[in-house]
Order: C-alpha cells, then structure tokens, then sequence
C-alpha cells in the first residue's frame, strides 16, 4: 500500500492510508485493504443529508482518491428490538434546504459531492434499504452498483417541494432508467419500490434485508478478485463520451499490454489450462 506523507483530511496518524473512524460524525466508516465501507449515520431524521454529511463525503472521496479501494455505501440497519426500520437516506435536511438560497445552488452543494463519488477510480456499491428519496435517491444513481431490499421504496420528490433534483438525477436517470420512467419519476413523483426498480434497470439485484451487507461484500469480493489497474481504467473509459470511441479503447489497452499483472495473469490462465488437459490425459490413459 502506498503511504502519503501528508495525511488526508480525517487521516489516521497511525497510518495516512487509513481514515480516522472517530473523525467522522454523520458516517461510520470501517477500512479494509481492498474496500471500504461508510455508513450513513443519522438515524434520528432517517439520515437526511445535511452540510456536514456532504463534508465528511468529501473527505471520504479525497482518501479513496488518493488510495483507490472499492466503496461500498449503506444506511442504517433494521433495529429488531424497536421495530425501526433500515433506511438509506430519505433526503437531504430539509431544514438546511429551506434556508438555501441562488448562491447555495450555484456552487451545486450535494452535485458536487456526488460527481467526485461517482468518478472514484474503484467501484462504488450502494446498499439501499427502506428509503432512499431525493438526494438520498441522487446518492444511489451516482454509484456504480445498487442493491436493494424488498423494503425499499426510491424516488425523487422534489417537484412536491417546489424545487429540482439537481444532484444528478435529472440526467442519471434517463440514462439509467431510459426517459419514460424518467420522467415519470422526476415530473409525477412515483416512488418505485424494489421490484419496480430492478425491472427499470434501477437495481442490479434485491436480497432480504439481512442478507443485503453480505450481498455487498461478496459483489466487492468478486470485484476485488479482478486486476484492479483494468478494473480501474474500464471505469474510466466505459464514462467516456462516444466519440472518444474507440481510440480511448485502443490506448488504454496499450496501457494494459504493458503490466505485470497482464503477463501474470495470463500465464496463470495457460498454466491451469495445461494442468486441466494433463489431468484429462492422465484420466483417459487410466
């Protein structure tokens, strides 16, 4: 693992690769050598997405910006003993937003947080539980990978509100969606559940909601068994616009042509292949 001499905003002293947890106050941050997971973390109003909250992102890309690791993002759990259910996020703090003004939504307070998050270098999961509405919905679109549970209901208010989702949604999910649902989404306010979302391409896949954080990992750990250069520069050259298409391809293979793990990996390939056929020969002449 590389080491910064200078350590990111919430960094570790014992370690600048790491985040120091217990800066953090409206995220719980757990680091591994491969991923990272930040849960957001103010139950009391559903982890609606507040000033403070939209920092500590900031702080949490800068770091995984400069030490690329898979995100895997989540809210709060189903709490068995009081009956509360999980949710993702339920929106921005509306309080907070009221009190905005046209200065406030020129500098794009939530967009900008939520473009640097989609253009981390590694993959970002977002397991999403009960609700994820409004910026919480934005926070989902701008992930790489959305797993969902059967509780979940997403969409985007915002008309209700007077106001737009300009945190992305406006343009992510026609992309994601196709501009039917879209639209229906953004001009009607229909909330999908989960169902509704994976049939629209909304959500790679829905688990029980106990099973929802194991579904995560085990998507990282498939991620994480890929070269993470390739996996990296695919990320960056699939957000390529089309008429990039396809000198971008052809230099980034260039690119990928001269790694170790290249050479590597292929002769691991060549060399289980060998060993399956001296096996099948070895099987036949017995």
């Amino acid at each position: 693992m590389i080491m910064t001499e200078t350590p990111a905003p919430h960094a570790s002293h014992q370690g600048a690769h790491r985040l120091d947890a217990a800066a953090f106050t409206t995220l719980r941050i757990t680091e591994a050598e491969d991923r990272l997971h930040a849960r957001l973390d103010r139950p009391e109003v559903r982890n609606a997405i507040d000033a403070t909250m939209v920092d500590e992102l900031h702080a949490l890309c800068a770091h995984l910006e400069h030490h690329p690791k898979i995100l895997i993002l989540s809210g709060t759990d189903p709490d068995p003993q009081t009956g509360r259910p999980g949710v993702f996020a339920s929106g921005a703090d509306i309080g907070q937003l009221r009190a905005r003004r046209r200065d406030d939504a020129l500098r794009g307070v939530n967009s900008t947080a939520f473009d640097r998050l989609a253009k981390l270098p590694m993959p970002v999961i977002a397991a999403l539980d009960g609700y994820a509405l409004g910026g919480g919905a934005e926070l989902a679109w701008a992930a790489d990978f959305r797993l969902g549970t059967r509780e979940l209901r997403i969409g985007q208010p915002e008309t209700g509100l007077g106001i737009i989702p300009a945190a992305g949604a406006l343009w992510r999910l026609r992309e994601l969606a196709g501009e039917a649902m879209a639209k229906e989404i953004l001009l009607a306010g229909r909330i999908l559940d989960a169902e509704e979302a994976l049939a629209h391409g909304l959500l790679n896949a829905v688990h029980p909601a106990e099973e929802l954080l194991e579904a995560a990992d085990a998507l990282a750990d498939r991620i994480a068994r890929q070269d993470p250069l390739a996996v990296r520069i695919s990320k960056q050259v699939f957000h390529m616009p089309r008429e990039a298409h396809p000198q971008i391809d052809n230099l980034a293979q260039a690119i990928l042509f001269e790694s170790e793990a290249k050479f590597d990996r292929m002769q691991a390939f060549l060399d289980r292949k060998r060993r399956k056929a001296a096996e099948k020969n070895t099987g036949d002449d017995a």
